[in-house]
C-alpha cells in the first residue's frame, strides 16, 4: 500500500527524522526502506544497497528494520555496521551501489532517530529526486519480492579503514609534516560513531590523543550538538593535558568542531574558514558556503584571492552548487568541511586532516590561526512559528529592516555590507521550529538584530 508519513516526522532533504516510538517505528521504518529500494530498482539502479549507523541505541533496532524493507523489494544489501555518515556516502559513490542508508539523526538528541538517503552519486537527495521518490512512496502500489527473489545480506567491516586512507591521501596533506609536528590532540566523540575513525586517522598522523566520550554506545552525555555551548569538558581536558587544541564531532562525525589550546572553544564556523585555507594556499578556486555561514569565509578567501559563493542551507544544496561552480573547497557553517577531490559530502575527518594541515603551514598555534583574521559573534535563537506564516514574516522583516543585500533563496536573508552584518530567518530542515541567526562585529549588535526580527515575528502572529 502507498507509503503514509505520520505527523511529527521532520521531512527535508536531510531525510527522514522523528522521535523514536513516535512517531519513528521500525515499521515506519522498514516501510520508507522498502519504497526507496523500490524507487531505486525502478530508476535503473538498487539492486545493491548499503545500510550504516551511528551508535544511537535504536540504531541497531532501526537498521535492521532498513534492511528488512530493502529486502523485502529484491535490493542485496550489504551492512557496514556504525559508520560514520561521510563514510557510508563515501562506499556509495566509489563502489556500484544503487544508493544506501545512514541510520542518524546527526546532532539531534537521543531520543530522536533518522534515515539519511544516499543518492547513488554518493550524496544527499535533492530536492528534485526527494520530491520525485515521496510521490513514488505516496502515490503508488510497488511489488514486494517473492520469496525466490528476495534480497541477500552481508556484512563489511573494512569501510571505515578505506575512509581513513583515503583521507591520508588527500593531495593536500603533507602527512609527514604533520607527523613531525607532534600534536596532542583533545578529542570528545560524544560517544557517537566518531571514535572509530577519528583515533585512527590522528594517530596515522603523527598525533598523541587523548580522548573522552569515545565509547560508541549512543548514550551522549551532554546535548550531541558540537556548539561552543557544549564544550566545556573539551575544554577542560585542553588544558588539563597541554594539548595543542581540541577536536569535537557531532553522533554521525560529519561536523567538527574546535578548541584552541587555552581551552576556548571557538565556533563551527571557524573550522570551514581554516580548512578553506589549507586548500586555497595550495588550489586557488571558488569556495561555496551556505546562506548561514560567517563572513569569516569570506575574509579568508578574500586573502588568498578566492570569492564565495552562497547556496541555500542544506549539504545537498552547498554540493550541488559546488558542482555548478567547479569549487575546490566547500561546507556550511555548522563544522561541515566538503572537499570535491574526496567527496560532495561533510566530513569531520576531512575537516580535522586539514586543519592539522593548515597549523603546519602557518606554523601557529590555533589561536593565532584564526587571530590573523577578523572576528565576528554568530547570535543563534530558535522559534516556534507558524511556517504558513512565513511568507508575512518575510515581508514584514524586510519593510522594517531595510538592508543593502537581500536574498530570498532560502527564507530571507538580509545584510549590510558596510556595518559587516547580516540577518538570516529560514524553517529550520530538521527540527520543526524556524531559526533567526545574525552575525556582526559586536556581539551587542547581533543580539539586537536578532531582538528586533523576534519582536517582528511577535507581531505577525
Amino acid at each position: 500500500m502507498p507509503l503514509t508519513i505520520p505527523d511529527g516526522m521532520v521531512v527535508s532533504v536531510s531525510g527522514f527524522r522523528g522521535r523514536v516510538g513516535d512517531p519513528l517505528t521500525p515499521e515506519l521504518v522498514c516501510a520508507l526502506a522498502a519504497a526507496y529500494g523500490a524507487f531505486l530498482r525502478r530508476s535503473g539502479g538498487g539492486a545493491r544497497v548499503l545500510v550504516g549507523r551511528d551508535s544511537r541505541t535504536s540504531g541497531a533496532m532501526l537498521a535492521g528494520a532498513t534492511v528488512s524493507g530493502f529486502l523485502s523489494v529484491g535490493c542485496d544489501v550489504v551492512d557496514l555496521g556504525i559508520v560514520s555518515t561521510p563514510t557510508l556516502m563515501l562506499e556509495v559513490g566509489e563502489g556500484d551501489a544503487g544508493g544506501g542508508v545512514e541510520v542518524t539523526a546527526s546532532h539531534n538528541p537521543a531520543e530522536w532517530n533518522a534515515l539519511k538517503f544516499a543518492a547513488p552519486e554518493g550524496t544527499f537527495l535533492d530536492a528534485e529526486t526527494m520530491k520525485a521518490f515521496l510521490d513514488f512512496a505516496r502515490g503508488e502500489e510497488f511489488p514486494r519480492a517473492r520469496w525466490d527473489e528476495l534480497g541477500t545480506v552481508r556484512t563489511d567491516g573494512g569501510a571505515t579503514e578505506r575512509h581513513l586512507q583515503a583521507v591520508l591521501a588527500l593531495s593536500a596533506l603533507d602527512v609527514e609534516a604533520i607527523r613531525t609536528r607532534e600534536l596532542t590532540v583533545a578529542l570528545d566523540c560524544v560517544r557517537g560513531a566518531g571514535a572509530a575513525l577519528m583515533i585512527p586517522l590522528l594517530e596515522a598522523l603523527g598525533c598523541r590523543v587523548v580522548a573522552i566520550n569515545a565509547e560508541m554506545d549512543g548514550r551522549f552525555p551532554r546535548d550531541p550538538e558540537p556548539t561552543a555551548e557544549n564544550l566545556g569538558d573539551l575544554g577542560d581536558l585542553v588544558r588539563s593535558e597541554g594539548a595543542d587544541l581540541g577536536l569535537a564531532v557531532d553522533p554521525d562525525v560529519d561536523r567538527l568542531s574546535l578548541v584552541n589550546e587555552r581551552g576556548e572553544a571557538l565556533g563551527e564556523d571557524w573550522t570551514l574558514a581554516l580548512a578553506v585555507a589549507a586548500v586555497l594556499r595550495r588550489t586557488p578556486g571558488t569556495v561555496v558556503t551556505n546562506l548561514s555561514t560567517s563572513q569569516s569565509v569570506d575574509d579568508v578567501a578574500t586573502g588568498y584571492g578566492s570569492v564565495v559563493v552562497r547556496a541555500p542551507v542544506g549539504e545537498i544544496n552547498v554540493a550541488r552548487r559546488m558542482q555548478s561552480e567547479g569549487a575546490v573547497i566547500g561546507g556550511e557553517g555548522n563544522g561541515g568541511v566538503i572537499l570535491p577531490e574526496l567527496h560532495y559530502t561533510r566530513d569531520a575527518a576531512v575537516a580535522a586532516a586539514l586543519i592539522l594541515q593548515h597549523l603546519v603551514d602557518e606554523g601557529s598555534s590555533l589561536a593565532e590561526a584564526a587571530g590573523r583574521w577578523p572576528s565576528y559573534v554568530i547570535v543563534k535563537k530558535k522559534v516556534a512559528f507558524p511556517r504558513e506564516s512565513l511568507g508575512d514574516a518575510y515581508g514584514a522583516m524586510e519593510r522594517d529592516l531595510v538592508g543593502d543585500g537581500v536574498d530570498r533563496s532560502d527564507g530571507l536573508r538580509l545584510s549590510w555590507s558596510g556595518r559587516r552584518a547580516w540577518l538570516h530567518l529560514r524553517p529550520s530542515g530538521t527540527e520543526p521550529v524556524v531559526r533567526l541567526i545574525a552575525e556582526a562585529q559586536e556581539r551587542s549588535e547581533a543580539e539586537e538584530l536578532i531582538s528586533r526580527a523576534s519582536r517582528i515575528l511577535e507581531r505577525v502572529v
